[in-house]
């Protein structure tokens, strides 16, 4: 039997990805390199082109040597003349690309991979995406890496190796990446996604977990006027603005109105064992016939999708190896190759499945269209559009081929696996030690007291709040308010007061004289909700 295969012309040839290469076509990888100024002056024997695909290749084996990768570029080409380069050769090469090509060539990239109506990809209008942070890829112990990355100390002692930390924005629906940042383990979660949020859009809504429920944070979200839904610390304690119909209520954060669901879900499992937990959620959407509080505690489960994404960039495609980069500029260069990588791998995977109509991209395998891509590259298949041999054969159909079973509701205990790990055991957490399936799942919203003083509990601060929302143009007295209160012990509830005015409750007129403040003042809720379309 005799299989053809098309290719670049002359010296270029052995710059592919196999079927991925129709993600990432020769056009691009060339304009990126002129507008990096990496371009090659003359054509000799390893253009930048090739280096760029030799780069990404590195990514699809790991465990490979840098001759050994080349070996698996040039095993479909029998037949050509190619020149066959050193592994010096090749490290000069990596060296002369350096890591802007391949962190511009990330950003072309970084963009939604599937239709709104694609099933999993969007709650009503808005596309769901995620942040979270991630600081388990290592890099090697040597003195240039320890001096860019430093080393993390846990209780334990300090960490085997230098360790990076990267946060991404995600696209929950594909698992797809829209925007990344890496840098020191120190550098805080909220620092880097900062720099992401530009990358969000009015078509978003944004999922967070615990992390990133800082009321400074969230206010800079909300300038993007971009949706979130947010999971905030169990610690803390909002105050009451006005209850909606439902149970949930309305607060502010800084400068911006967020509806709070204060929930415990309880799921019963095919085991029988039922398990309990508080969930305290913030959100924009503040209309709640439009957005029942069961539907948004059901959106943010999607928020685990992120997890999904980072066990296939740490394990599936790194198996868990140390990045085999041996110098900052190196080690820059290739993180930015792994997550180009990660992004073409879904691509290729969101568009096998938009084929089938009514399949969710989650039920695509990242593991069968790795392997798919590595069998590709090796064959030198589907390299261009017009090479339709071998299709039967090719990465989407391996993917139609191999659909997983559809999302099972599952529940098991967090588990530490790695006996020096940085995050204690949670032995007593009631979850099932082994998976289980979920065979019901209850929801029961906490009641709020009413905005008016006759509510007797709720937290001093909505006591207060109450209490002067009934003469909403009284000055008060501090002193007048811990009558009201029964509080006796007048310095520390001073202090309180003086803490509510700097989080704007509160507006201090003279010394121990209070009013309320003008975003606190009592409304119909009405005019505090949201209409979204």
């Amino acid at each position: 039997m005799t299989r053809t295969t098309t290719v670049a012309e002359g010296a270029f040839a052995p710059g592919h990805l196999g079927g991925l290469t129709q993600f990432l076509p020769f056009e691009l990888v060339d304009d990126v390199l002129e507008q990096t100024g990496t371009l090659q002056q003359r054509v000799r024997a390893l253009p930048s082109r090739v280096g760029i695909y030799f780069v990404l290749a590195l990514g699809l084996f790991p465990g490979l040597g840098y001759q050994r990768v080349w070996d698996k570029l040039v095993a479909g080409l029998a037949g050509l003349d190619l020149h066959t380069p050193s592994e010096a050769a090749l490290r000069h090469l990596r060296r002369r690309l350096g890591p802007k090509p391949l962190e511009m060539l990330f950003h072309v990239l970084a963009v939604p991979l599937a239709r709104p109506s694609t099933p999993g990809v969007s709650y009503r209008h808005w596309r769901t995406v995620a942040f979270d942070g991630c600081n388990s890829l290592k890099a090697p112990h040597l003195p240039r890496i320890r001096a860019l990355l430093g080393k993390v100390r846990h209780h334990w002692g300090m960490s085997g190796y230098p360790s990076l930390r990267l946060t991404v924005l995600c696209e929950t629906g594909t698992r797809g990446l829209l925007g990344a940042v890496f840098g020191r383990s120190k550098a805080g979660e909220i620092v880097q996604a900062t720099r992401l949020l530009p990358k969000l859009t009015t078509q978003m809504l944004l999922l967070a977990d615990r992390a990133y429920d800082g009321d400074e944070f969230l206010g800079q979200v909300a300038d993007t006027v971009a949706q979130f839904l947010v999971r905030l610390s169990a610690r803390r304690r909002p105050a009451v603005l006005a209850v909606l119909p439902d149970g949930t209520y309305l607060t502010r954060f800084r400068h911006v109105h967020v509806r709070i669901i204060d929930a415990d879900i309880t799921v019963t499992t095919n085991g029988g064992k039922t398990v309990t937990g508080r969930y305290l959620l913030a959100t924009t959407l503040t209309d709640h016939r439009h957005d029942p509080a069961d539907a948004l505690v059901r959106v943010y489960h999607e928020r685990w999708e992120i997890e999904t994404a980072y066990y296939a960039l740490r394990h599936t495609m790194l198996t868990g190896r140390v990045l085999r980069s041996q110098d900052p500029r190196g080690l820059e260069q290739e993180v930015w190759a792994l997550l180009t990588l990660y992004q073409v791998l879904r691509m290729a995977m969101a568009d096998a499945v938009e084929s089938l109509p009514g399949i969710d991209p989650d039920r695509a395998s990242f593991t069968i269209a790795l392997q798919a891509a590595r069998d590709e590259v090796i064959r030198a298949d589907h390299i261009l559009p017009q090479q339709q041999q071998a299709s039967t054969k090719g990465m989407a159909t391996a993917i139609r081929a191999s659909l997983l079973p559809p999302r099972r509701a599952r529940t098991s205990a967090r588990k530490v696996k790695c006996p020096t790990s940085r995050y204690p055991a949670h032995l007593t957490s009631g979850h099932p030690l082994n998976s289980q399936n979920v065979t019901r799942l209850a929801l029961a919203l906490r009641a709020q007291p009413p905005s008016t003083a006759a509510a007797g509990h709720g937290g001093q601060r909505n006591k207060v709040l109450q209490i002067m929302r009934t003469t909403p143009d009284r000055i008060w007295h501090a002193r007048d308010l811990a009558n009201e209160l029964g509080i006796t012990s007048y310095d520390s509830f001073y202090v309180q007061l003086g803490r509510w005015t700097r989080e704007g409750l509160l507006d201090k007129i003279a010394n121990a004289t209070y009013t309320l403040a003008t975003d606190w003042l009592p409304t119909s809720p009405s005019h505090l909700i949201k209409r979204t379309p």
